[in-house]
């Protein structure tokens, strides 16, 4: 009788556990910024599983845990030993095995997520020969049904191209076909876009939290790494990788717009003139020299000896900022 209370105590709880895991797992999506892009969904859809896996261990061990700990714990004066209990082979085995196969397992969706988002490692890049050859990082569409008209839209439309040049410490977009330049990342949404990543100086990182990729910006490599917009908004592209001082001024916003939307704004900022676009980096690096009194050896800001930065870029188009006042 009190085995069989105990089975089905440890039935319920084992039922409740998991609806709570598959709660956590579904709740673990507002966790993020939106999915601004198709690639999204296959990171999302990654970290849900191993939250809701996550929870379900968790809630699996510290429940008898706490179980144990209140009702079977020793009262305060008794001092003997427990039952002796023999060791059963079976239990043994399956407390090994799954534990093992659960990480195989998790070990082989990760593995085949970001091989489907083919994003490079810097190692990867910097051992490769011949970088002209180098294929396209190509994030497979994912196969939800929400996004199966998108993905058929996405392969019949033709890929945009876009070069991206990283440098300390601005980001700068190159349209080759209109020949633009800008400061600020303007896309087509439900358009697949192919980048050319390309670094002047040192790594950087070009990374977009909406998007859930980054891709490594190693310098004398030129890198194809592809996206696929299917939100409309304004989101920010920011330097994942420690690039210098300033590194955390190399940021820039990232529009994605319909694509009638894109097109005008293509044909707005061709019509302009080029010219020096604001940077930060070298606002405050100029602050700091104006302070100091000297142009040779200026520091940082908040003291920091620090490189030159690169002259502010001479692009089409630049979106209007008022410059950060430097501190007292």
């Amino acid at each position: 009788m009190v085995k069989l209370r105990a089975i089905l105590v440890m039935t319920v709880y084992a039922i409740l556990v998991a609806f709570a895991s598959f709660w956590m797992a579904k709740q673990s999506y507002s966790w993020f910024p939106p999915e601004a892009a198709a690639e999204a969904k296959l990171l999302d859809d990654l970290f849900s599983l191993f939250t809701g896996l996550g929870t379900f261990v968790y809630l699996g061990v510290i429940g008898p845990f706490l179980y144990s700990l209140t009702f079977h714990r020793a009262s305060k004066y008794d001092m003997s030993d427990g039952p002796h209990i023999e060791g059963n082979t079976w239990l043994e085995v399956i407390w090994t095995a799954v534990p093992l196969i659960l990480v195989l397992t998790l070990s082989f969706v990760s593995y085949r997520t970001y091989d489907k988002m083919a994003v490079r490692g810097p190692m990867e890049l910097v051992h490769l020969h011949m970088p002209q050859m180098m294929p396209s990082a190509y994030a497979e569409p994912f196969d939800s049904t929400p996004q199966q008209e998108i993905q058929s839209a996405v392969e019949t439309a033709p890929i945009e191209q876009i070069e991206v040049i990283a440098r300390q410490w601005a980001w700068i977009f190159h349209y080759p076909k209109q020949d633009v330049t800008s400061t600020e990342l303007h896309l087509p949404v439900d358009r697949r876009i192919q980048f050319t990543l390309h670094s002047e100086d040192v790594l950087h990182g070009f990374y977009i939290p909406a998007f859930r990729l980054k891709q490594d910006v190693v310098p004398n490599h030129d890198i194809n790494f592809e996206l696929t917009p299917v939100k409309t908004g304004t989101y920010r592209l920011r330097d994942s990788m420690f690039s210098g001082t300033y590194f955390a001024a190399n940021q820039a916003d990232v529009v994605v717009q319909p694509f009638g939307e894109y097109q005008q704004w293509l044909a707005a900022a061709a019509a302009q003139t080029p010219t020096p676009a604001f940077n930060q980096a070298a606002f405050e690096y100029s602050q700091a020299g104006d302070r100091e009194g000297t142009t040779k050896d200026r520091v940082a800001v908040r003291g920091w000896e620090t490189i030159p930065p690169a002259a502010p870029p001479v692009v089409n188009y630049a979106p209007q900022h008022e410059p950060d006042s430097p501190p007292a």
